[in-house]
């Protein structure tokens, strides 16, 4: 079967002085037949290609599935009178809500009442998304929302839990949540543009008056919006953001018809969060303060110049967050590329942080919606550790393990290990990775200058070579943390060691970190990656002829890239969902999230970030030559990037690469950037991207 074969209608693109060519622009029509076919062309070319791999694939998907516990329960957590818990059903793909009244203890608890079963609010639809639900104050109402296109657009609706019914109300174009006022009978909810789909609209409803109320329209369009409760209950907060600038207005919750009070005004850059306790807000802030620190205030006087210091500064240290309790300030920090739990004790102002032995692990603040109580709710893993949950005593330092992902088929934890590996790129910076392994492959081993060795043996220098996954995001500000999955051992028990890099563009080594990856420094992240891949073929880890990198969304942009700049670094990469288009997506304000990136990667209008990003945006830097065997994956109805991307980035791709290795894009006909919806259904999507991987390795089982 020959490669499709898009036809080129070469359409010019003019700015500051500057002409593009693009002979695939007409690929952004979606409701245009001749795209549809074109796509659909193209995925029957990928189900040909990967033939060879249908059995391959469906025991990677048995395999994947098969360690799944499938009638899985969350530990409850207790709110308002009742405890709340998720559970799922053998046969089940999504999720059943669950929630049982008791203010004691769960076994004395009452009876289970199912909130949702989103088994049957799916069982129509071949994309279905619970976004959220809220309860009322009262315990007798819950507004929860819906998606069933995949484009991230919510509608609203209103059910009795007393009766079960749904009530008569629904608001279509929602960002999905919604937050009760203390009267049982207001809700407040965001609105999306419908083209932009940027939230941009704070209303309230009435379900007794059946009447809407405008309270916030965001003007700015490079600001979104929205609207929550705090944990202490007694405000509604309205949120305002940019990427660098951030901007809160309160109202009593019991006052839901009063005017929302500014707490502070917008200031360009400057970033702040609010946390109520008491009759004081707390308030995270990077106001002379790259990495943040926390300042108070009281209830009345909350501008900034009022604000007093609670946790200064610190060079080394990122303040990513506090939870708040009776007696307790939990602060969330990061340092030297690591997450850290830390304890103040409020009253005798002690503090102690978290102790965790593993090098490459994830903790974490969980569900905490109570005030009185000395128990954090936390989480935590490893790569080589499964998800678990802890309650800790904060006084006593005492830790309950609640809950551990139960991996079925047996799986041993001695039997793999991680590291924290340091590369060293251009410019000096020292860049962390997260690797693991496994120890023992099948009982297998390598000869090395005539020793049997394993990847257990392996340290900088030793020549091991196993085929190797690199992964990155590098963007926003999102760190990488490491972390457990059952599905990558699928991976690491085929011989494939893993790898996250975690690179400029994140925070993972605090604000500067991602300063130095943005906007006109945006280049420092293709090379860590880069420079990342070479070290692990430098320790001898791997080669270029069994190293594999993969990436989606703006981690996608990151594979496009690097593939640029050093094709022959890589035998195969996979490229999620890629944003790769950059200067034409940049350029149009009418695409959804457009204006509010313009801090991320800069606004082409201005004839410097034109050109600065033109020089790395991968759709216009594509040459003849030889390219590594890809696979691109994307939705139709991609709401973060626009499918028409990655179609383009193909086209091209396919039509200037001077080798004969694999090219091909999946194409998701029914769903969006998420993918599939179904806890099961999302692994078949892996279990081609793996087999992928495989039929390049040459491994067939």
């Amino acid at each position: 079967m020959q490669a499709p074969k898009a036809k080129k209608a070469p359409k010019e693109l003019q700015i500051h002085g500057d002409t593009r060519i693009d002979n695939y622009f007409w690929l952004n029509q979606r409701e245009d037949q001749e795209v549809l076919d074109y796509l659909n062309a193209e995925n029957d070319y990928t189900k040909e290609v990967l033939k060879p791999t249908e059995k391959l694939q469906e025991d990677l998907y048995e395999e994947m599935v098969g360690r799944i516990k499938k009638d899985d329960a969350s530990v409850p957590y207790r709110k308002n009178g009742y405890w709340y818990y998720t559970r799922f059903i053998t046969e089940g793909e999504y999720p059943i809500y669950c929630r049982k009244k008791g203010d004691g203890k769960l076994e004395d608890a009452g009876e289970e009442e199912i909130v949702f079963d989103v088994n049957e609010m799916a069982k129509d639809h071949a994309y279905y998304k619970l976004g959220s639900f809220t309860i009322s104050e009262n315990n007798e109402l819950c507004v929860y929302s819906e998606d069933t296109v995949s484009r991230r657009i919510y509608t609203l609706y209103l059910k009795n839990l007393k009766t079960g019914e749904k009530q008569e109300m629904e608001i279509p174009g929602t960002t999905g949540g919604a937050t009760w006022a203390a009267d049982n009978q207001t809700i407040f909810y965001t609105l999306k543009d419908e083209k932009t789909l940027r939230s941009y609209k704070i209303m309230s409803y009435n379900i007794l008056t059946k009447e809407h109320k405008v309270r916030y329209v965001e003007t700015d369009d490079t600001f979104n919006c929205g609207v929550y409760k705090s944990k202490s209950q007694k405000y509604i907060v309205i949120s305002s953001g940019a990427s660098i600038t951030s901007e809160y207005q309160v109202i009593a919750s019991s006052q839901p018809e009063d005017e929302f009070k500014l707490f502070q005004s917008r200031i360009r850059g400057l970033e702040y969060g609010i946390t109520h306790y008491k009759d004081r807000w707390y308030i995270v802030t990077n106001w002379d303060a790259q990495n943040f620190r926390l300042m108070q205030t009281d209830e009345v006087r909350t501008e900034r110049e009022h604000w007093q210091e609670v946790i200064a500064h610190r060079e080394d240290t990122l303040l990513e967050g506090v939870e708040l309790f009776r007696n307790h300030m939990v602060v969330e920090e990061r340092s030297n590329g690591q997450n850290h739990i830390r304890i103040i004790n409020q009253t005798t102002k002690e503090e102690h942080y978290m102790q965790f032995e593993s090098e490459t692990y994830d903790c974490w603040s969980s569900t905490n919606p109570e005030f009185e109580t000395d128990i954090l709710r936390f989480g935590y893993t490893s790569m080589t550790t499964p998800s678990s949950v802890f309650d800790y005593h904060m006084d006593t330092k005492d830790k309950t393990l609640l809950k551990q992902q139960e991996v079925l088929g047996g799986y041993d934890e001695s039997l793999y290990e991680s590291k924290r590996m340091w590369a060293t790129a251009r410019d000096g910076a020292k860049v962390p990775m997260s690797v693991v392994y496994r120890k023992q492959l099948r009982g297998e081993s390598q000869k090395v200058n005539g020793d049997d060795v394993t990847l257990s043996d392996f340290a900088e220098g030793e020549i091991v070579q196993r085929p190797t996954l690199l992964y990155a995001y590098g963007s926003y500000g999102h760190s990488l943390d490491p972390y457990f999955s059952s599905i990558r051992l699928t991976l690491l028990d085929r011989g494939f060691v893993y790898v996250i890099a975690h690179i400029r563009g994140g925070e993972d080594l605090g604000r500067q970190w991602y300063d130095d990856g943005k906007l006109l420094n945006k280049k420092n992240t293709f090379y860590d990656f880069i420079d990342c891949a070479e070290h692990l073929i430098t320790a001898g880890i791997t080669t270029p002829q069994k190293l594999y990198a993969q990436g989606g969304s703006a981690g996608g942009l990151l594979i496009g890239a690097v593939i640029n700049y050093r094709p022959e670094l890589w035998k195969g990469v996979i490229a999620q969902v890629p944003f790769v288009d950059v200067v034409t997506t940049m350029l149009d304000d009418t695409i959804p999230l457009t204006t509010g990136e313009y801090d991320e990667w800069g606004n082409p209008n201005d004839k410097e970030y034109y050109h600065y990003i033109k020089s790395y945006s991968p759709y216009d830097n594509i040459e003849a030559k030889d390219y590594p065997n890809m696979l691109i994956t994307t939705g139709l109805h991609d709401s973060q990037v626009q499918y028409w991307e990655p179609a383009k980035w193909l086209a091209k791709l396919r039509e200037q690469k001077t080798d004969e290795n694999i090219l091909i894009m999946d194409c998701n006909m029914e769903t969006g950037h998420g993918g599939a919806s179904g806890r099961f259904e999302a692994l078949r999507e892996t279990a081609k991207e793996f087999a992928f991987l495989f039929l390049l390795e040459g491994i067939n089982q």
